[in-house]
């Protein structure tokens, strides 16, 4: 097929599958190799795109190549509320971060179909909190019901362990947990409520026990019933009242006041120290930062001790580890990045639809974006 064959496509979709992808006019010329004037003109109608631009920019947007043969742009479902409290971003997001939030939204649809053909509820099974119920108390009350003793919480080996007892207790409850890569200073998660199955995704950029701390943030939302968008962060003070709630209903539920008041006091005099910190970070699955924080909170450090130990051990920019990484050679398996994002519960609904002929094995493996010799070890290692 020549390179140069024209293809007809209305200009108010491919300008609205640029603009929904976060791609500016200048960075969709320079992925084409070509003008401004160029792409420009293709939104305005008086230029008609090649087959190959189409296909380099179905790439780029990560967009069906059929998208941009649509008569008209199709209506889909708005952004998350924005809680950065980013003042000079507000409603702009990185395009990986807006791949993301799609991507979130598909499998939120996808989940309800699926489930809907084994004739499984996608209702959340949580009483709705508001503003007015206090957030500690809140999360005194779901540390029972999420079965998180602080004999089990001292107990795992790792912060990892914690995170899959609460994604596979949120499962239990309904709400899809997803984790997928986005720019940390962009977004740490985001909530969904306003469909259901109701679903929280958790950036896999973040250290574990940012995202420990991010899930039950969310979490927070999921009670509230707010689709949000937001960078938790226990270091800083929210001005949204909201944003106050959920960082009270996470510190209180990873580090109950009581439990926080009975360690501090057996160690006032040594608090922080490396050597403690690092003993309390491990023991409880929480930041150096979620210590510090409740140890200001709880009078047993002034705001100075806690702003120059908090600027001591102030974290590396990184990328978070994902857990099964392998060690030589880099990267983690796909079968294992797989049931990371796609955790247990969705995987395990692809199967049944399978199992019961209900979708082909081309959807199940698209649905959960894997090759096929990586479809056995992934239902292998699904637990549910």
């Amino acid at each position: 097929m020549p390179r140069s064959l024209r293809v007809s496509v209305e200009p108010m979709v491919f300008k609205w599958l640029r603009e929904s992808s976060g791609w500016t006019v200048e960075e969709v010329a320079k992925r084409l190799k070509t003008s401004v004037e160029v792409v420009e003109g293709i939104e305005a109608g008086e230029r008609q795109p090649t087959l190959r631009q189409l296909r380099e920019l179905s790439n780029a947007y990560k967009r069906p190549l059929a998208s941009f043969l649509l008569s008209e742009p199709v209506k889909e479902a708005p952004l998350p509320k924005d809680y950065r409290m980013l003042s000079d971003r507000k409603d702009v997001f990185d395009r990986k971060t807006l791949y993301q939030i799609r991507r979130a939204r598909s499998l939120q649809d996808i989940g309800n179909e699926l489930s809907g053909n084994i004739k499984y509820s996608t209702e959340s099974k949580i009483i709705r909190a508001n503003l007015e119920d206090d957030p500690e108390s809140l999360a005194s009350e779901y540390r029972k019901i999420l079965d998180l003793t602080v004999e089990r919480q001292c107990g795992y080996r790792n912060p990892y362990e914690l995170f899959h007892h609460l994604r596979d207790r949120f499962e239990d409850m309904n709400i899809m947990v997803f984790q997928f890569s986005m720019p940390v200073e962009d977004a740490r998660g985001f909530a969904l409520t306003d469909r259901n199955p109701n679903v929280i995704v958790i950036n896999t950029k973040d250290t574990i026990e940012a995202r420990l701390f991010t899930l039950m943030h969310e979490f927070g939302h999921i009670l509230l019933g707010e689709t949000v968008i937001d960078i938790p962060d226990i270091r800083t003070e929210p001005q949204n009242r909201i944003e106050q709630w959920c960082n009270a209903f996470s510190s209180g539920f990873l580090l109950p006041k009581n439990v926080a008041n009975e360690i501090f006091s057996s160690k006032k005099s040594r608090l922080t120290e490396t050597k403690i910190l690092n003993s309390l970070k491990n023991r409880y699955k929480v930041s150096k930062a979620m210590l510090l924080y409740n140890m200001l909170k709880l009078d047993f450090i002034t705001q100075t001790e806690y702003e120059d130990v908090l600027d001591r051990f102030k974290p590396p920019i990184r990328e978070g580890e994902e857990e099964g990484k392998e060690q030589q050679g880099g990267g983690i398996s796909q079968d294992k990045r797989c049931l990371s994002e796609m955790g247990n519960k969705f995987i395990s609904l692809v199967a049944n639809n399978y199992d019961q002929d209900l979708i082909t094995y081309t959807d199940a493996l698209s649905y959960l974006s894997i090759k096929s010799k990586n479809f056995e070890k992934v239902l292998v290692q699904a637990r549910k």
